[in-house]
């Protein structure tokens, strides 16, 4: 079996299971810095606490993002400008929409500190 690279389509298949090939499948900028940001803390914690579970756990979430970047670009580039759309409302303290949330509330949720 050789090497090959691939590059993927919405039609194309799914990328591999492995940090690599998850991180060329994200197409989306934004996606790119929270992949290598959320692999640093990632990787500290591995270290600290010998415990791979965690990595596993990353893998698997972001596999899904990068299937869902692969699928549907547009889908998370309007994700990204709607996220920004809402923390602009709030940090203007104007309404926001019924149902949207800031990216503080979103990752303040997930326990994420920024």
């Amino acid at each position: 079996m050789s090497a090959q690279s691939q590059e993927f389509t919405p039609d194309g298949p799914l990328p591999e299971k492995n940090l690599r090939a998850i991180r060329r499948a994200l197409v989306v900028p934004q996606d790119r810095d929270g992949f290598d940001a959320g692999l640093d803390v990632v990787l500290a914690e591995v270290r600290a606490s010998l415990d791979l579970g965690r990595l596993s756990e990353f893998i698997h979430t972001w596999w899904l993002i990068a299937c869902d970047s692969l699928k549907d670009p547009q889908g998370r580039r309007d994700l990204y400008q709607r996220a920004v759309r809402v923390q602009e409302l709030a940090d203007a303290g104007k309404p926001i929409p019924r149902g949207a949330k800031t990216w503080r509330e979103l990752l303040a949720e997930r326990g994420v500190e920024r």
